[in-house]
Formats: structure tokens, sequence, C-alpha cells
């Protein structure tokens, strides 16, 4: 008969031991990547909420999100036909809450104008407006109005739509504006003559001035609406696997190793949400204005941020742009 120590030696190999390990560091790493989920269950039936490009990535998740809470949602996307594939990946996982696809394209004032026109004639109420749509190292392009694509998408685009609907969100308090900034912001810097196509962009630099430009935005608004009942939140989601890094090439090599440390090292879309739902639920939140969150907690503005100066002259160049009365 076998003896208890044969049979050990045997059958044990550290090989198991190695694999074992290496599964549960994969799992707690993804775990810490993934960061927390929102805390607050609170649900929202019948509150209408706007999300911009809702059609894919962190908006698509929110939307998802928001939905299984029983909101209303509007999903303001460039391109309606892919609004509605985001509708039927939602429905797919949830029957919960009401989904509207609109059209918007934030690369033209005009879009925007008709869409907000359409909101304000047809819905009774904004309870949340989501700023979330993005443009990452696109090609060198302008919007429709001339505007460098990645300034004129992520700031002027949403600067216009959320002072076009102030109004509404005012009637509807107490409203919130969530502004989805970049922890790349830190790293921004707003050049005027370049915002007034006096000078020509830095196209490896303009995704981070135009996430400063972001939070810059959120704190002036903030300022702007203090006691109004309609609070402002600005936040970064961190990095998620979305289709916004889809103008980035690494080359047919490096591509299965990048692919390879996207999973590990970077959030998904679901995880990439939480935060901002946080920001258009929480409870705890209501009334609290001008704060920037990350991980689902408050988190100190950078320095960047935090200069008056340039938020106010940031706010009265982005109204001479955009002509807003």
């Amino acid at each position: 008969m076998q003896s208890v120590q044969d049979f050990v030696k045997d059958n044990f190999s550290w090989k198991w031991v190695a694999l074992g390990t290496a599964g549960v560091s994969v799992f707690l790493l993804r775990r810490y990547v993934a960061g927390p989920r929102c805390p607050s269950k609170v649900l929202i039936p019948g509150k209408t909420v706007i999300i911009t490009g809702a059609n894919c990535g962190i908006g698509r998740a929110t939307a998802l999100e928001l939905a299984k809470r029983q909101g209303r949602i509007i999903l303001a996307c460039r391109d309606t036909q892919t609004g509605e594939e985001a509708v039927k990946y939602i429905r797919r996982r949830t029957k919960e809450g009401q989904l509207i696809v609109k059209k918007l394209d934030l690369a033209s004032l005009k879009s925007v104008k008709s869409f907000c026109t359409d909101i304000k004639e047809s819905e009774p109420r904004i309870d949340v407006l989501i700023n979330n749509a993005g443009v990452f190292q696109s090609p060198v392009a302008k919007t429709e109005d001339g505007f460098e694509m990645q300034m004129g998408v992520n700031h002027l685009g949403h600067f216009y739509l959320t002072n076009l609907l102030l109004d509404k969100l005012k009637q509807s308090t107490p409203s919130r504006v969530v502004v989805v900034s970049s922890g790349l912001y830190k790293m921004g810097k707003i050049d005027f003559d370049v915002l007034e196509n006096k000078a020509e962009p830095d196209q490896k630099r303009t995704y981070h001035n135009s996430k400063l430009a972001n939070a810059l935005f959120a704190r002036e608004l903030a300022k702007k609406l203090d006691g109004t009942g309609v609070s402002v939140y600005c936040l970064r989601p961190g990095m998620v696997r979305t289709s916004l890094g889809r103008h980035v090439s690494f080359g047919a090599l490096a591509f299965p190793l990048v692919k390879l440390l996207g999973w590990l090292l970077v959030k998904g879309e679901n995880d990439g949400c939480q935060t901002v739902v946080y920001c258009a639920v929480a409870k705890e939140l209501e009334g609290v204005t001008g704060h920037f969150y990350a991980n689902c907690k408050e988190e100190p503005w950078a320095k960047s941020a935090t200069d008056d100066e340039v938020a106010a002259k940031l706010w009265d160049v982005s109204v001479k742009l955009t002509e807003i009365n």
C-alpha cells in the first residue's frame, strides 16, 4: 500500500502551485483595476437623464446602469443607428427604464441647437445632464463651425449644450450636471490663441487641454449656478477600454501585447461608468456642487484647474465663440 508521503511525492507538482498563485494574482489585480462599484442603490423612476455619447463605451454603460434604476434615459448620439443598437444592447440586459434615442452632433452648433430646441419642447423636465461624449487623438480636423475637433467636441459642444439647457435644468431642481473629464486634465493648458484659431494646435496635447477645459468649465458653472438648485460634478473615470482610442495605432506586432495589458490593467466600460452613476444619483451628493470625483469619492482638484482667472476667461471666450446670448 502506498504511503501518504509517497502519494504526495508522486502527485504534487509545484507547477500547479504556480498556476494557482498566478490565477489568484490575476483575479486580485483585475478587482483592483476595476475599482469600487457605485455604493448608492437609489432608484430614479420617472427621472429624465440626458447622456451624450450614449451609443458606446462609458455612455452606453451609464445608460444601462441608470435604466436598471428605472430612469428615463435620452441617448444623445451623433449616429442614431448606433444609438438604436445601444438600445438593443441595453434591452438584452434589462427591461427596466425608458430609452429614447435623439440625434446630437457636438461637432455642429446647429445640431446642438436643434437638439436643445427639441428637448425644451418635448421634455417637461431634465433631472440630470451627463456630458460624456469625447474625441481622443483624432486626425487633424475642424468641426462644422471651424473649431479644432477635440476642443470643439469635448468642450465647446458641451458648453453650448449645457447653456442652452440651463433654463430647463433650473426649472427641474434639484437637478444635476455631470461633466466627464479625465485624469489627463492635470497635464493640460488653455492656449487661447489656439482656441480662437489664431495659432495651430499641438495635436498631441489637445485632448489634455480639452479635458482641462471640461474641469475649468465645471468649476465656473458651479459658481454661476450657486443657489439655483442645479449641482455640478466633475469626474475622471480612470483608464477604460472603449472605442475612444480608436484613432491610436500600436502596430500589428505590438497589438496582441497591448490587448493583453489592456485587459489586465484597464477598466471595462461597466467599471468605468461607476463614478458617473455615483455623481448622477447619490443622495449624499444632493446640494453638493463644484467638486471633483474619482472611484466614487471626492478627490482634490489638480492645481491646473484652480486658476479662477483662466476659468472666467475660458467662459467668456467660449460664450463669444458659440455666440450664446
